[in-house]
């Protein structure tokens, strides 16, 4: 049957315009428009499955680029890890545009991808940080974290010489902590080793690290720190020094710094550990004794070689009843203990 020149014009108009006119005979206008859909869609769609089955490849390395295929070639095989990877602190490689290939993305941390993608995946071809002994997961990470001040003793730190390493305690890829990509919150996270500790917390008297107000690192570093100012310094334990090389506890409690005219010898030489526990304790504001007296008895008992002069710290005056509760405190009369400018028996 000969095709009808004016049907043929309507389906030409009709497929270049993406509509039709309404016909008067209802039954033409459903016609041409099924198939305006055959002749436009159809084509389109038979086109496009070649590319739609297409499976995920290897994008072509640059000359010169010693197979660095770039990010965009993982998010084929990890959709997981892609969507999620812009939170993540290491994208900022890849938003700069200005590092180089070994620096950027993914391949900044697990090496070229090329023959990862070429053997369909599997571990041996890739830097998988769950393959690598515990010294090839700090070196690895220490090839970008190693230019602060923060970490140049963690190669000598307690935890690395325990083989606690990077991924010991960071996630970098499902990290449920807002700062410093954390595996847990930071207190749990030491509590798995640090059990003692822990139960330190727990004490009537301690420091609010269970209750949010404190963390563990306002203290410690936990990359290493160096050897301490005060007390002995072969005891690290990785304790912060803050200031002009003293304690971490100056921070939150500066009014016991000095430097003061009337100094007290341990508070500057042996440090705030020799009379308070700096986690917790049974006693009041931490301290290893139950009552105070018991507490500078330690020292101020006569000795012999003892003290700065190797005479002794002097014994309390006679009229000092140790046996009453009146002189029992002897911080109610030595108020100002940690050192005073006013009296050289710390009265004011």
């Amino acid at each position: 049957m000969p095709e009808r020149p004016q049907a043929r014009r309507k389906l030409i108009i009709l497929s270049q315009k993406i509509y039709f006119k309404p016909c008067e005979n209802p039954g033409h206008g459903v016609q041409w428009f099924m198939t305006a859909i055959r002749g436009i869609l159809f084509p389109v769609l038979v086109a496009a499955l070649p590319v739609l089955g297409q499976q995920p490849t290897a994008i072509a390395p640059k000359e010169g680029t010693s197979g660095f295929v770039g990010s965009q070639a993982c998010k084929a095989c990890h959709p997981d890890v892609w969507s999620k990877f812009f939170k993540n602190p290491h994208f900022k490689s890849i938003a700069s545009a200005k590092e180089p290939p070994e620096h950027t993305g993914c391949e900044g941390c697990h090496g070229p991808g090329e023959a990862h993608i070429a053997a369909h995946g599997g571990k041996a071809t890739i830097i998988a940080f769950s393959e690598l002994e515990p010294k090839k997961v700090q070196e690895n990470c220490l090839r970008c974290h190693s230019r602060t001040l923060s970490r140049a003793n963690i190669q000598t730190s307690s935890h690395t010489l325990n083989d606690v390493v990077c991924t010991s305690c960071h996630s970098i890829h499902a990290s449920t902590t807002q700062k410093f990509l954390l595996a847990k919150v930071q207190s749990e996270l030491c509590y798995q080793c640090h059990a003692d500790v822990r139960s330190q917390f727990s004490m009537p008297f301690k420091h609010r690290v269970n209750e949010g107000v404190m963390t563990c690192s306002d203290c410690h570093n936990p990359h290493g720190a160096f050897a301490p100012t005060w007390g002995t310094p072969t005891r690290n334990a990785m304790v912060k020094q803050v200031e002009g090389n003293e304690e971490s506890c100056i921070k939150c409690h500066p009014e016991k710094r000095g430097p003061f005219v009337y100094e007290h010898p341990p508070v500057r030489i042996e440090g705030c550990e020799i009379c308070h526990y700096p986690h917790g304790s049974p006693n009041s504001r931490m301290l290893r004794r139950p009552v105070v007296f018991t507490m500078c008895l330690e020292c101020h008992n006569g000795a012999p070689g003892f003290s700065r002069t190797a005479q002794g710290d002097p014994v309390p005056i006679q009229f000092h009843n140790l046996r009453s509760p009146l002189f029992q405190n002897c911080t109610n009369c030595h108020s100002h203990i940690h050192g005073s400018n006013t009296s050289a028996f710390f009265l004011k």
